[in-house]
């Protein structure tokens, strides 16, 4: 069983839009670029207890009562030009033990908040006094005390479950301690290997056309449209055309039984696969092994969110950029993770604290990770999960990225509307949305990073629009001149965004100079399309870049389209074979 999420609308064609498209966002007031120095105390706090965090008076308390303590957290953006080997810069205590002792971090202030999608479904597998039973999907090594490694197949009592480390006991050897949730499944199907739990009809085609995966490579996913159902995901092949994925809807009996034909039915989803594997019967193919997936990233460690400098070893500078440096580190001897350094006078430590409490509660499998923070003293410290391919422009304009074909350029986008939508759900914006703070990891799974920083950037070469570091040529018109920036403003970064996509990394408005940028845009200008580009993609730009913000389309339906960019004109699932 592997988890993913996603959402889904099936567009009909890009001129349906509607102007009035609304999304949670429109209902938020316009920032004005006074604030960029950070939302005024009173706000955090109410943002806070309406999310269950302490408030900010109550974090600089605790942070001041702990001054002794240091801390960590972060991720950004890479440039594979800058990388070099620390000369001896790693700030990690080699001599200290691996694991730091508890009295030196500060609880994750949202880890109250969180619970894996496996503990907010209810069991189907109980023992007879009622507790859970889990079984393990996957090896896990004990990393930290308290701990329980375990081994695929075993069988595990949940005795507490609570965030993304529950307490558990073996049920062979009696031993107890804590378990990544999001290596064990509850449920007897989620144990089943070609069973995907809230796998998209997307996120299917991408896991199944990934490498490893053959012809007749399958997966059983939930429905998105119908709950309590399930759909087929099958790999097809032609000799003729690159491989695709077939999706077959599977029915359910009123008496619990399934079929995908009527002339087939089955007791339950194991007879199934069992007969489909025998015998195509009418699928594009025989069903042969469940689709691949690489072991998920555990879970960060229980209850660390500020934590001690000296228990992160930076190894390796990625990149520098206006604000710090970007570092390949070792957290706890291991643990890889990114750790972002911002330069002193960056932002103050309380404006920073107040986003990140925000930002850490921000979870999608498109948005890059905040793990931890380092604040006691700066610099400041933002650990993040590492994206081994760095930032999505430095990917674009590498020899591997130049090799990327257009169906994967348009998926690249769709993956990032994807992250975005939810940031709109969520009533958020990000500020900042350019391919430099898009990141890809190895599987070529593109994640947001930096959303929120720019708000408390103290810096008036980046605050003021004249300033040299103000990203003008990604900017909406109505934040350059009047400080205004909404979810709408992050709509025309996007239509920015899609061409450097589409262009494999170049420079927006090539050959003009912000000051032109800002001229032309007052006139009416808007970028030219590229020969590379296809005419329904630069519709798609247009749309972004509507000069009423209320005119540009909701991420939501940006999503929807870029999924199904080409396939919008067909069926999505086969018919009954």
């Amino acid at each position: 069983m592997r988890t993913a999420q996603t959402s889904l609308s099936k567009p009909s064609a890009l001129r349906r839009f509607h102007p009035s498209a609304s999304s949670a966002n429109s209902r938020e007031e316009e920032t004005q670029t006074s604030s960029a120095k950070g939302w005024s105390r009173r706000k955090r706090n109410e943002d806070y207890a309406a999310r269950g965090h302490p408030s900010l008076e109550e974090h600089i308390s605790t942070r001041r009562s702990n001054s002794d303590r240091e801390g960590t957290m972060g991720c950004v953006g890479s440039k594979k030009e800058q990388e070099q080997e620390a000369p001896g810069k790693g700030t990690g205590n080699n001599d200290q033990h691996g694991c730091a002792q508890a009295a030196h971090y500060v609880k994750d202030p949202t880890a109250a908040n969180f619970g894996s999608k496996a503990s907010q479904m209810p069991s189907n597998a109980n023992s007879p006094d009622g507790e859970s039973i889990a079984m393990a999907l996957y090896d896990y090594e004990a990393i930290h005390d308290s701990d329980l490694g375990f081994k695929k197949g075993d069988k595990l009592r949940i005795l507490e479950e609570s965030g993304e480390w529950w307490k558990a006991k073996m049920i062979s050897s009696g031993q107890e301690g804590f378990i990544p949730s999001n290596y064990v499944a509850k449920d007897t199907l989620e144990a089943e290997e070609w069973f995907f739990k809230g796998v998209s009809r997307k996120d299917a085609e991408r896991q199944l056309l990934a490498p490893g995966n053959k012809v007749g490579s399958f997966m059983i996913r939930d429905s998105e449209t119908t709950k309590g159902s399930y759909s087929l995901s099958v790999r097809d092949g032609d000799s003729k055309v690159s491989d695709t994925v077939k999706h077959y809807k599977i029915r359910t009996l009123d008496n619990g039984g399934f079929y995908i034909s009527p002339r087939n039915t089955f007791t339950n989803l194991q007879e199934l696969v069992s007969h489909y594997k025998k015998q195509g019967d009418g699928l594009c193919q025989n069903l042969t092994s469940p689709c691949l997936s690489p072991k998920p990233e555990k879970p960060w460690e229980k209850d660390a969110w500020e934590i001690p400098r000296s228990s992160l070893k930076l190894d390796k500078k990625l990149g520098a950029g206006q604000f710090g440096e970007v570092w390949l580190a070792t957290y706890n001897k291991h643990t890889k993770v990114a750790v972002k350094t911002m330069k002193p006078g960056t932002m103050s430590v309380e404006a920073f604290m107040g986003e990140a409490n925000l930002m850490k509660s921000l979870q999608h499998d498109k948005l890059v990770r905040l793990n931890a923070v380092v604040t006691i003293e700066e610099p400041i410290y933002i650990i993040t999960e590492y994206m081994e391919k760095g930032s999505l422009l430095d990917f674009l304009k590498s020899d591997e990225g130049n090799r990327v074909k257009l169906p994967k350029l348009i998926d690249f986008s769709a993956q990032t509307a994807e992250g975005m939508a939810y940031i709109e759900q969520r009533n958020y914006i990000h500020r900042d949305l350019r391919a430099a703070n898009i990141l890809v990891n190895k599987a070529l799974v593109c994640k947001i990073a930096d959303f929120g920083l720019a708000r408390i950037i103290e810096d008036n070469e980046y605050t003021a629009r004249e300033g040299a570091k103000f990203p003008i040529k990604w900017t909406a018109p109505e934040a350059i001149n009047y400080g205004s920036f909404t979810i709408k403003s992050d709509v025309w970064s996007f239509g920015i965004l899609l061409t450097e996509i589409i262009s494999y990394g170049r420079t927006p408005y090539p050959g003009m100079s912000n000051p032109e940028v800002i001229r032309a845009l007052e006139k009416g200008y808007r970028m030219q399309r590229q020969d590379s580009c296809p005419n329904e993609l630069y519709e798609i730009m247009l749309e972004c870049w509507k000069n009423k913000p209320e005119d540009r389309p909701t991420f939501d339906y940006l999503q929807s389209v870029l999924e199904d960019f080409y396939t919008a004109t067909e069926s999505q699932y086969q018919q009954q074979p």
